[in-house]
Parts: structure tokens; C-alpha cells; sequence
């Protein structure tokens, strides 16, 4: 129970850090927010345009802070874990493009190149899969009943003998003792 209780706070604390990433800067100044979810598959990159909010990396980290509370509320780790998973693998996928479209990816002491959000995202992820780890999930309750042993039979005997018939004196009376 307190592996459940540990592993689901620590998945609640990861998805709340990815949930949140988006509306902090991810690279020089920019929020996630505005990162549209579609330039990470094409080939053009990431571009200087801006996203909606349900068409920005916001929607996966969103799509996996709901699985990682069905999890945690499930108890299933598997869910965690996936959340975990998706959440990493975008904020991956979003550095790799962002460092395919701009040559590098840097940290500056200034505020430039990579931001707290990017940071957030990772650390989310982090979390999910730690919180899955450390999760005992569901115990397993049996289905079929357990086989009961069989009581111990006694050998067969053959037929009981007849109890013993009293014998009679001439006169028709059980003998005197």
C-alpha cells in the first residue's frame, strides 16, 4: 500500500510538471504553447509560426497527465508508464526537430536556448516512470478457488460382521451369568 501511495505521488508531481511545461519557456523565451504539434512530424521543422493551444504540444503532455491519473486511480502502472513514455518521447521528438531547424541546442546563463519548460518536461516524464517503478499496482485476487485437499479416506473393509446373536439356553432364556 505505501508503494501505491508513493509511486502515485510521484506520478501525480511528474504530470502536473509536463501539464505545466507548455505555459513556460521551452527556447529563447518561447512557450511550448506556441510550438505547433504538426511541425514536429513535417518536414519543413519548426517554424516561427504559432499554435492554438489544443494544436500545440500542450495537447500530448494533456492526453498523457489523463492517463497518468487513470493509472494512478486504477492502480495500473502500464498506464503510468505509457504516460511516462509520451511524454518523453515529445519533448525528445521536439528537441531533435528544434535542433534540426536551428543547427544546435544550447543553454545560456541570459535566458537564451533551452528554457525551465523544456526542463519541466523532461523532469515530468522522469517522474511518470519513476511513479510506475515504484507503484505495486493491483494485487491479484484468484478466480478459481484454491483446490481444497480431500479428506482422507479410510481403506475399504469388507461388509461389517453382523453383531453377535445371544445364545439361548434349552429353556429359551439367555444363560444365566
Amino acid at each position: 500500500m505505501v508503494r501505491n501511495v508513493l509511486g502515485s505521488i510521484l506520478a501525480l508531481i511528474g504530470a502536473t510538471a509536463a501539464v505545466s511545461s507548455p505555459f513556460q519557456a521551452w527556447n529563447d523565451g518561447r512557450h511550448g504553447r506556441y510550438f505547433r504539434l504538426d511541425e514536429l512530424f513535417s518536414g519543413a521543422g519548426i517554424t516561427d509560426a504559432r499554435a492554438e493551444l489544443l494544436g500545440s504540444v500542450f495537447l500530448p503532455f494533456a492526453v498523457a497527465a489523463l492517463l497518468a491519473l487513470v493509472g494512478v486511480v486504477l492502480r495500473a502502472r502500464l498506464l503510468v508508464a505509457l504516460a511516462g513514455v509520451l511524454v518523453l518521447g515529445f519533448t525528445v521528438l521536439w528537441m531533435v526537430r528544434q535542433g534540426q531547424a536551428e543547427g544546435s541546442l544550447t543553454v545560456a546563463g541570459d535566458g537564451s536556448g533551452l528554457g525551465q519548460g523544456l526542463l519541466n518536461s523532461l523532469g515530468g516524464g522522469v517522474f511518470l516512470l519513476l511513479g510506475a517503478a515504484v507503484m505495486s499496482g493491483r494485487t491479484r485476487r484468484r478466480t478459481t478457488p484454491e483446490p481444497q485437499s480431500a479428506p482422507a479416506q479410510e481403506p475399504e473393509r469388507g461388509p461389517e460382521p453382523a453383531p453377535p446373536v445371544p445364545t439361548l439356553d434349552g429353556d429359551g432364556w439367555p444363560p444365566r451369568g
